[in-house]
């Protein structure tokens, strides 16, 4: 991966600006180079900062990694969740959507955030950050399911939770090769469609 020029080297940004940049780096060096690579001594060098600077934000590279984690999963759930929202979909496309998005993503081993939660295997901070990550999904299901059923909030949400978990034990059993994606999205889709259709308790 090639060094920050000394020009973007010198340049001063304040610190939330700073950790965003560093975690796009981290990012493309996971992607590029694999998670064995990233170190915060390297990250300062492709960053183009000081070596100080990654530990600064960091602390060390468990935590590196750990908020590398975080935020690759808060993007993508926020960019899916967004991008569906602004599209108003029915809610036959919102199931659907919902159903193959976290499929793929949670049954991909190869992307960036199996990589680096794979380099975290063990870790009892990824198991406390993985449930937060989960949480987050659990909100994201009650957003883009709200306007498609006539359950109270409180029993949606409860219902949203089930789901997510149905989703990752779907997942799982593709990543065994248990079942097809195409089978667990069908499967999940349906699933997702009957809590849309059920009536009030």
């Amino acid at each position: 991966m090639a060094e920050t020029n000394r020009s973007e080297r010198a340049k001063r940004l304040p610190k939330e600006e700073r950790r965003s940049q560093l975690l796009d780096v981290a990012l493309a060096i996971v992607r590029d180079e694999g998670a064995d690579r990233l170190t915060l001594g390297y990250l300062a060098r492709c960053a183009g900062v000081s070596k100080p600077v990654p530990y600064d934000h960091f602390g060390d590279r468990s935590g590196l990694l750990i908020e590398l984690y975080r935020w690759i999963d808060t993007e993508r759930v926020n960019a899916f969740r967004d991008a569906l929202i602004s599209r108003d979909p029915g809610a036959d496309e919102a199931v659907r959507n919902l159903a193959e998005t976290y499929i793929d993503c949670a049954a991909d081993t190869t992307d960036a955030f199996h990589a680096v939660g794979a380099a975290l295997a063990g870790s009892e901070e990824k198991a406390a950050v993985f449930e937060e990550l989960l949480d987050k999904s659990v909100e994201m299901f009650t957003v883009v399911l709200t306007p498609h059923s006539d359950l109270p909030d409180p029993e949606l949400y409860r219902m949203c939770v089930g789901l997510v978990g149905a989703g990752e034990a779907l997942s799982a059993r593709v990543i065994r090769g248990a079942i097809s994606k195409a089978e667990a999205v069908a499967t999940f889709a349906a699933l997702i469609a009957s809590v849309r259709t059920l009536p009030k308790q």
